[in-house]
């Protein structure tokens, strides 16, 4: 009989390095009079829905110019960027759509041009930004993906945009970091895996505060080769001797995290090495596929409280393992 992940859409399973992508466009008005058409990808699995501009946006104080204010969409109070604005592009098309996005825990509405089409994708097709355009993007795009035409869809990095709007909730840090721990004074090296520079910064620090050491890779790639070097440098001592807790993003270029850690946990050198899956998707589906690629926990960013406390529970079994 197969198993209920066998009877999946291969999409659906986990594991497969492949995401669906929304392709939305921006349109921007160059000073020689022509337009350039920027394309852009966000996470299926981010998106809510894709909806006409709303006409009910209240401009409330002290918002960043960014934000057009709220909007009332299915009973939430949403906060509606305008992505030309921060994109600082003079606009050569009128913003008619908004990306409602689930993210981080909270709803987002993002301005834009034009909502294409959805796009199914290999992890390994998304490669690193060239400079020039991550230059142009003010460092936020973690990869592009080559499409018809030999045109570029740029993936942006949605987390470093809201923390450069203010929007980014990071919780329990104004506490004592101790009381969020074991209370054993323990600290451990750890991995911390994520295409994010502004979301690895933060879990960094949340981390070093409690005293561990982190090591740092962008992609499931960078990921097991910092493990093959790690346990190469052992000697023959377990793995977890060297390295006691994996912390992973999902969404990477090259390997997703799903990937990531069904490799890790198939692999005799490294199974015992736990796993946390540390994720912006917080929906029961992602969830559950973080269950089947074996992973030892998923957590939603950015939650110090319970971030310490998996820490110190799988860590510290791994140690004594």
């Amino acid at each position: 009989m197969r198993t209920k992940e066998e009877l999946l859409p291969k999409i659906l399973k986990t594991g497969v390095n492949e995401v669906e992508v929304i392709d939305f466009r921006m349109h921007e008005r160059l000073e020689d009079g022509g337009e350039y058409e920027w394309a852009f990808g966000v996470n299926f699995a981010k998106v809510r829905e894709v909806i006409m501009k709303p006409e009910n946006i209240v401009k409330t104080p002290e918002m960043p110019m960014e934000v057009e204010g709220m909007a009332k969409i299915r009973d939430h109070m949403v906060p509606i960027v305008n992505l030309a604005k921060w994109l600082k592009i003079d606009e050569a098309a009128e913003g008619r759509y908004v990306i409602v996005m689930e993210f981080l825990r909270e709803i987002v509405g993002i301005v834009v041009h034009e909502a294409k089409r959805t796009r199914r994708i290999e992890w390994s097709d998304i490669k690193k930004p060239p400079v020039s355009n991550n230059d142009k993007l003010n460092g936020k795009v973690v990869g592009v993906i080559e499409i018809e035409n030999e045109k570029m869809l740029l993936v942006l990095d949605f987390e470093a945009i809201l923390d450069e709007l203010g929007m980014i909730k990071v919780f329990g840090t104004e506490g004592e970091f101790n009381a969020y721990s074991d209370g054993s004074g323990q600290t451990f090296d750890i991995l911390v895996l994520d295409d994010s520079p502004i979301a690895r910064k933060i879990i960094r620090q949340i981390l070093e505060k409690d005293g561990h050491r982190i090591h740092e890779a962008e992609s499931g790639n960078e990921g097991l080769e910092y493990l093959e070097n790690r346990e190469a440098s052992c000697k023959g001592a377990p793995i977890t001797d060297c390295i006691q807790l994996v912390i992973s993003d999902i969404e990477m270029p090259g390997m997703d995290g799903f990937t990531f850690v069904r490799k890790v946990k198939e692999d005799p050198r490294f199974k015992a090495l736990p796993v946390i899956i540390n994720s912006s998707l917080s929906d029961q589906a992602t969830i559950a596929k973080s269950k089947l690629v074996n992973a030892d926990a998923h957590l939603v960013k950015f939650d110090a409280p319970d971030l310490l406390k998996l820490v110190h529970k799988y860590a510290i079994k791994a140690e004594k393992e």
